[in-house]
């Protein structure tokens, strides 16, 4: 097969592979594989626009499970997207499988996107902490983030009943009051550095229940992101380039 350009990225650790153009879906987890193959917490692909959006997003999570929404992984495309010349190099209209999203950019002398806003919709908060943003969210409130049982609760809670395709679950200390300090596990990732948007789920949820403002800080272990809440959340965070590189699919 010919091979293929990948751009890997991270925003706040959060690290995605992201292809400009259709790849075969079974290839997602093999790519993002760790030890055989380039190693990510998800693949992107960046996909021609319609109706009025610069471009498509179409989202697999490490294991190769289709995920609907990625503020993160948002970023990183945005990245991608402006250097092929998406959008008017401030503001990219993206439709995703949990709906449209717009992202304002902010540039480098280069023209190279550094950090972005992601218009991440309106949360839909359930009972017991329970959240989704166009994916499901499982927020759980514990004295020190440094101790949680993420690796060992993790996998228990992603499998809760309440969720048909499994959820992402925070671990979250209020740490101040407009801050958030947060470990998460990611629905078919495993625990991650980061997790947009896990922070905006932790957020609303947290803002619920009178912890927090409307305007909130979410220390991951990969840096800050800022929340600001409203009739919709946004997000805002750096995107880091790491490398380009030509995989041959054979």
């Amino acid at each position: 097969m010919t091979a293929v350009r990948l751009s890997k990225l991270h925003a706040t650790g959060n690290d995605f592979l992201v292809h400009l153009g259709d790849l075969p879906e079974h290839l997602a987890a093999r790519l993002c594989d760790r030890h055989a193959g380039v190693g990510a917490d998800g693949l992107i692909l960046v996909l021609p626009g319609t109706d009025g959006a610069d471009c498509e997003m179409r989202l697999y999570n490490a294991d190769g499970g289709r995920a609907e929404m990625s503020g993160n992984g948002m970023r990183c495309l945005a990245w991608v997207a402006v250097r092929a010349g998406f959008g008017d190099g401030t503001r990219l209209v993206v439709d995703t499988d949990a709906g449209r999203r717009v992202v304002d950019v902010v540039c480098d002398a280069n023209g190279d996107v550094v950090s972005a806003t992601v218009d991440m919709g309106p949360v839909r908060l359930g009972p017991d902490g329970t959240a989704n943003l166009g994916n499901p969210h499982l927020v759980r409130f514990v004295d020190d983030v440094a101790s949680a049982p993420v690796t060992t609760e993790g996998p228990r809670l992603e499998a809760d009943p309440r969720f048909a395709n499994g959820t992402n679950v925070e671990f979250v200390t209020v740490t101040g009051p407009d801050a958030l300090t947060m470990r998460v596990w990611e629905r078919g990732v495993g625990e991650t550095m980061s997790c947009g948007t896990g922070a905006c789920a932790a957020a609303a949820v947290a803002h619920a229940k009178g912890l927090v403002g409307a305007s909130v800080t979410v220390r991951v272990p990969g840096g800050e992101l800022a929340v600001a809440l409203g009739e919709t959340i946004q997000l805002g965070g750096p995107v880091v380039h790491v490398f380009d590189v030509e995989v041959d699919l054979a």
